[in-house]
């Protein structure tokens, strides 16, 4: 089962870091990993970036909000299931996933 996660983002340099590594340290294999960010002006991109090869898509424009955010990820995502972890919250254990699934 493919679970989909998706981040929406804006200036969320301080937190975004911690939110993507608590993705990426997951143990379960089959996640798809979105980050929609709605065109930030300070370094959440570039933190982001460091981290593309292991994001599944990535997308940095203007939009209307965070729930237009959240449904641009959701119409792009692939996934069984589809969960939404904010760019200011973590999971605090590497298996939740792998727990939910």
């Amino acid at each position: 089962m493919k679970i989909s996660i998706i981040t929406a983002s804006y200036n969320a340099a301080s937190s975004i870091e911690r939110t993507i590594n608590s993705i990426l340290m997951q143990t379960y294999d089959n996640i798809e990993y979105i980050i929609i960010d709605g065109g930030s002006t300070d370094s959440t991109n570039n933190i982001i970036e460091k981290y593309q090869d292991n994001i599944d898509i990535y997308i940095s424009e203007k939009d209307d909000g965070i729930y237009d955010a959240l449904n641009k990820g959701i119409s792009l995502s692939s996934g069984d299931v589809i969960g939404f972890l904010h760019a200011d919250d973590f999971y605090p254990q590497n298996d939740i996933i792998k727990k939910v699934s």
